[in-house]
C-alpha cells in the first residue's frame, strides 16, 4: 500500500496514521513498524511514536499486513444470528440487519456477520481473503439489507469479476433531509479519504471516479422537509451515497458522521427543525436511514440471474409513518 499523507495527518503519530490509512487497529499498525515493514519516503521506519509531516510518502509493505490483519481472522460465531434468503452449494444471499459489522476491523473483532457464515458455512475460512472471508461486497455497519457471500473460489471469483464490471444490480433506499429538486439524478463525483478528517471520505478530486443514480420516491413537508429517494450505485465506493447525498446538501437521516459536513453544489444541511417531540422522537434514528433493498447477479455456475429484494425494516417504515 503506497499512501501520500493526508494533510490532516500533519504532526500525527505514525503508528495512528498507519491505523487510519490502513482500516486496521492501532496495535496492528504497531505491529507493522515494528517488524520494519513501513517506510516513510523511501526509508524504514521503525520508531511508531514518531510525527509525520506534510507531503510525507508512507508505504506499507502488503505481505506483512495480511500476515498481521491474518493474526485476527474471523473465528466461527453460532451465537450470532444470521437471516439467510438464499443458499445454495455455491452461494449464500443474507438480509444483514442494521448494527452487524460485516467483517473484523479496527475497534471490533466478534459479533460479525464473518462469523457468522462461518459457524454456518465452515467451508467458507478458505474462501477469498483470510480477514473476511467469503465476502464479496460490504455494507456499513448501520446500512440494513441484502448481501451475496460465495462458499466456493470459483463463486468467489465469479461475483468479483461482476462487481469489477459493474453488471451486478444494487437498488438502495435512502431516507434524506430537505426536499430533493429533480424527480431522478446523476451524481457523478470522485469519492476518497477526507483530507480534513482521515478516516472519513469525501467528495475530492484525488478521489476514485463514483456514479450514483437517484429517483424520488415521495417528498414530505412535515413535521420536516425530508425526501424518500430510490439510489442505484453504479460504483461501489466506501460510503458513497451517505456521501454524495451529503455533498447535494441532503443528507442520510440519522447520519453522524455525514449528516453536518461542508457540502459541494448545495447548502450545508444537518437536519431541519422538525415540529413537535413526538415527531422528533421517532425520526431520531440511531443508524443512516439506508437499506440495501436489490440484489441481482448471474450465478456463477451457469449463469441464470439471481434476482432478490428486501422491505424495508421496521425503524424505517416507522420513520415514513411520521413522516406520511
Amino acid at each position: 500500500m503506497t499512501e501520500p499523507l493526508p494533510p490532516a495527518l500533519a504532526g500525527e503519530r505514525l503508528d495512528r496514521a498507519v491505523a487510519l490509512l490502513t482500516h486496521t487497529s492501532r496495535s496492528i499498525a504497531a505491529a507493522l513498524v515494528a517488524a520494519g515493514a513501513v517506510q516513510v519516503n523511501g526509508r524504514v521506519r521503525t520508531d511508531r511514536a514518531g510525527r509525520l509531516s506534510e507531503g510525507d510518502e508512507l508505504v506499507v509493505a502488503a505481505a506483512a499486513l495480511a500476515t498481521e490483519r491474518g493474526r485476527g481472522k474471523p473465528r466461527a460465531e453460532p451465537d450470532t444470528e444470521l437471516a439467510v434468503v438464499h443458499e445454495d452449494r455455491h452461494l449464500v444471499v443474507v438480509d444483514k440487519p442494521a448494527g452487524l459489522v460485516v467483517h473484523p476491523g479496527a475497534g471490533r473483532t466478534v459479533g460479525t456477520l464473518c462469523g457468522a457464515l462461518l459457524a454456518r458455512y465452515p467451508e467458507m475460512a478458505v474462501v477469498g481473503e483470510a480477514t473476511r472471508p467469503g465476502i464479496v461486497h460490504r455494507l456499513d455497519a448501520g446500512t440494513s439489507g441484502l448481501l451475496v457471500a460465495a462458499r466456493t473460489s470459483g463463486a468467489y471469483d465469479s461475483l468479483v469479476a461482476q462487481l469489477a464490471e459493474r453488471t451486478v444490480r444494487r437498488r438502495y433506499e435512502a431516507i434524506c433531509w430537505g426536499t430533493v429538486g429533480d424527480d431522478r439524478g446523476v451524481i457523478d463525483a470522485p469519492v476518497g479519504r477526507s483530507g480534513r478528517r482521515p478516516a472519513q471520505m469525501a467528495v475530492t478530486e484525488r478521489g476514485r471516479p463514483a456514479r450514483t443514480r437517484y429517483e424520488v420516491r415521495r417528498r414530505y413537508g412535515s413535521p420536516a422537509p425530508a425526501t424518500h429517494l430510490r439510489c442505484r450505485l453504479e460504483t461501489g465506493r466506501t460510503h458513497q451515497i451517505r456521501v454524495h447525498l451529503a455533498a447535494i446538501g441532503h443528507p442520510l437521516l440519522g447520519d453522524e458522521v455525514y449528516g453536518a459536513t461542508p457540502t459541494v453544489g448545495g447548502p450545508t444541511v444537518g437536519g431541519p427543525a422538525v415540529r413537535g417531540p413526538a415527531a422528533k422522537a421517532a425520526l431520531r434514528l440511531d443508524r443512516p436511514a439506508l437499506h440495501a433493498a436489490l440484489l441481482g447477479f448471474d450465478h456463477p455456475t451457469g449463469g441464470r440471474e439471481m434476482l432478490f429484494e428486501s422491505a424495508l425494516p421496521a425503524d424505517l417504515e416507522a420513520v415514513l409513518a411520521v413522516l406520511s
